[in-house]
């Protein structure tokens, strides 16, 4: 389990094919924390069971079964810590030779912009974002060879925290429906509010000028309150390309691999895309990793055989 500060994270090996001795060593608590896991989808209001990641017929330490990976708000692990001990002493190849890796290309055109796999067999030099709670980024030149450049405490925790207050939404998922469906060009400020088209400068008139700009204006917020997880979403995006793209010049690096609550929906990985493309005029590459959010808890997985 990775216990994150907005999430929990679960990654769940099921082992297939045991044999009936194997079976009976399973004690019955065990078996009915099993049965419950890989039966549901979701697990109370606000648990979920990611099952499209769900990897099978893989080989973990020496078994073949199949990886579950289940996620939940963090403030209900104590009601899912009650039932939840799982003691399990079972190595992950790669995932099942599936593309893990991915970008968006056209990011900045809504309309062209697709979902297209990356292969990532030589990964270096990238820069890493971890954009849970709040943002950390690290430059990666090897395998052994890292660094942590920067952080930002506007991250995934501050979008959520922002939209309970603003709008009401007691989940991530709520909040990132909500901000799907917004329009946030009211509430925000842009260039051509300001100049009209500002192309000598690099500004087109569409790009914001003032996030949340236009809300001193009373009338303005009066009208936009189903528009504000929309507006917080792009705030935030914004800022971590604006932050990312400043890393990336500095390290000399033209990739960065997104990771995190952010990601979970579709919005926000575009926007992050676009963020990114628009920041860096191209030059830098946002990528996205299909089973990301969960490599904690995988890697915590993966590490057990040093602690039995």
């Amino acid at each position: 389990m990775d216990i994150g500060g907005t999430l929990a994270k679960l990654s769940y090996f099921e082992p297939t094919g045991i044999t009936a001795e194997e079976e009976q060593e399973v004690v019955e608590g065990l078996k009915s924390i099993q049965k419950y896991l890989t039966s549901n989808a979701t697990y109370g209001s606000t648990g979920i069971r990611d099952a499209h990641l769900e990897l099978k017929e893989l080989t973990l330490f020496g078994q073949r079964g199949n990886l579950d990976f289940i996620r939940f708000p963090i403030q209900d692990l104590p009601t899912f810590s009650k039932w939840e001990e799982i003691k399990t002493s079972q190595h992950c190849k790669r995932f099942n030779g599936q593309a893990e890796c991915y970008h968006f290309a056209n990011a900045s055109e809504p309309e062209r912009c697709q979902k297209m796999p990356l292969n990532l067999d030589d990964p270096y030099p990238l820069l890493v974002a971890n954009t849970g709670v709040g943002v950390s980024i690290l430059a990666v030149h090897s395998k052994d060879n890292y660094k942590r450049v920067t952080v930002t405490s506007l991250g995934g925790g501050t979008f959520l925290g922002l939209c309970s207050l603003l709008t009401g939404c007691e989940s991530l998922e709520e909040a990132l429906e909500t901000a799907s469906k917004g329009d946030s060009t009211q509430a925000d400020k842009l260039v051509h509010d300001i100049y009209g088209d500002y192309e000598r400068f690099g500004l087109p008139g569409w790009a914001v000028a003032s996030s949340f700009g236009n809300m001193i204006y009373k009338e303005e917020r009066e009208s936009v309150s189903k528009d504000l997880a929309r507006v917080t979403l792009v705030t935030i995006t914004s800022n971590i390309g604006s932050v990312a793209r400043t890393c990336a010049v500095n390290e000399k690096i033209n990739k960065l691999c997104l990771l995190e609550t952010l990601r979970v929906s579709i919005r926000s990985m575009n926007l992050l895309a676009h963020a990114l493309d628009n920041w860096s005029q191209g030059q830098l590459k946002a990528l996205f990793l299909e089973h990301e959010g969960y490599f904690g808890a995988a890697g915590a997985l993966l590490g057990l055989p040093n602690f039995s």
